[in-house]
């Protein structure tokens, strides 16, 4: 049975983790209605994570090595202008820092205030109507490589929010994007790219107390819902990114306005 438990997280990890529904947040939910050994505290949800970033990493190995070339060029020759993959490096960077710091100094809220089901329905629904604004009402037009040095802080700052479960670091992120007049397309790459060193910084910072507890982890459980997240989280990746300049927001919305007011009537 703990098995199925881990193909279930693993399936809901690789499944929300690239959608605006915010993965944190379902599996907060899971946590509270599975009554799963295994998956009692956070350690659990950070090898789930490894499985995604895996995923994230295969699927974007390219422009992961480009965007490297061009980070360590820019020691030799520094120039945004005429090469704009420095440019996105630098500022994938720039938008990561402002994760690092609140996510260090927030660790406590969100190892336990943060978790509640209450708040995660509250977080789907609010942020929810917030995509209906962002998606309605700004234009969309601008390339990857026409973003800003602001816009990128900006969405940084933003991505903040995903520390709250329920918000979704993708969703906030992506719709910050369309704010600031990137496509569909382009907020979402960027949005992805963005998550790679958010993922590895948070799996640190959470993977010491994994490190601590290391003798009394079921490993087998860990390495299938790893598995399982990382093969599901690819393949989301492809449908997600290939569907989104057609699709928009509007049916994720839908998604988490229904689930949010479950899950109010859920657990009030």
């Amino acid at each position: 049975m703990d098995y199925i438990f881990s193909i279930i997280f693993g399936f809901v990890q690789g499944l929300t983790e690239f959608i605006p529904v915010s993965s944190s947040g379902h599996l907060v939910i899971l946590h509270k209605l599975v009554n799963f050994e295994f998956a009692d505290s956070l350690s659990f949800d950070v090898v789930l994570h490894a499985g995604t970033l895996l995923a994230l990493i295969i699927y974007f190995y390219k422009d992961i090595i480009r965007y490297l070339k061009a980070f360590f060029n820019s020691f030799k020759n520094f120039d945004f202008k005429n090469y704009p993959d420095q440019k996105i490096a630098w500022f994938i960077i720039a938008a990561t820092i402002p994760a690092v710091i609140f996510g260090y100094l927030l660790e406590d809220q969100i190892e336990s205030a943060f978790r509640s089901p209450l708040l995660v329905a509250l977080m789907l629904i609010f942020v929810g109507l917030l995509f209906i604004i962002f998606e309605k009402v700004f234009q969309k037009i601008k390339n990857l490589d026409e973003i800003s040095f602001g816009s990128s802080v900006v969405i940084g700052f933003f991505q903040v929010l995903a520390l709250i479960p329920g918000v979704s670091r993708s969703g906030i992120t992506i719709t910050t994007g369309l704010l600031l007049g990137l496509t569909r397309t382009a907020a979402a790459r960027f949005s992805f790219l963005l998550s790679i060193p958010a993922i590895i910084l948070t799996g640190i910072l959470l993977g010491m107390d994994l490190a601590e507890s290391a003798n009394s982890i079921h490993w087998r459980s860990f390495i299938i819902g790893a598995v399982c997240s990382g093969v599901f989280a690819y393949v989301c990746i492809r449908l997600f990114l290939s569907l989104i300049q057609r699709v928009g927001m509007m049916v994720f919305v839908v998604y988490r306005l229904v689930l949010g007011v479950f899950l109010f009537y859920l657990f009030l």
